[in-house]
């Protein structure tokens, strides 16, 4: 059975800024729905300092529409392309290249109007991918690198691009 999609996204990425019950009602609605691959790339540096800078990256295509695991420690993040997401100061429309901090706590949600790179970095503890994944997110079993559970690209659902 399709869901009725109109009224989740639409609460979700044209509210001023989303509540995160509309954004977690989303995401269980586009966890049933067919995946994509976002295809996350790794990078840690281990500091002598006894630190580690960690960077995620992800490739969204075009259309495609997510939710993020709310994180635990502010970050930066720097991205490509040309997107609509939840941020700090509300839903944004990120054209070309943007880098800006993120605050601790808040699960966002995207869609990308065009394919877009999306790459936070985070200052951890750990240095070995799985136990950054859970220092990073009390939600690290939800990432798409532990379930396959991958974002869903929305003309799939809908029958129109988005």
């Amino acid at each position: 059975v399709m869901h009725d999609l109109a009224e989740p996204i639409s609460a979700a990425i044209m509210a001023p800024q989303p509540t995160q019950e509309q954004v977690r009602r989303l995401e269980a609605i586009i966890l049933q729905a067919p995946q994509t691959d976002l295809k996350t790339r790794h990078f840690v540096l281990r500091s002598p300092l006894g630190v580690t800078l960690y960077g995620r990256e992800i490739t969204v295509p075009a259309g495609v529409i997510l939710t993020g695991a709310a994180h635990r420690l502010d970050h930066m993040a720097v991205c490509t392309g040309d997107i609509t997401v939840s941020t700090d100061a509300g839903m944004q429309r990120l054209t070309g290249h943007c880098t800006f901090t993120a605050k601790a706590g808040h699960k966002r949600v995207g869609i990308a109007h065009a394919d877009t790179t999306w790459t936070t970095f985070h200052v951890v503890q750990a240095d070995n991918i799985e136990a950054i994944e859970e220092e990073l997110s009390d939600e690290f079993d939800m990432l798409q690198t532990r379930r396959g559970l991958l974002p869903v690209d929305v003309r799939q659902l809908i029958g129109s691009a988005a």
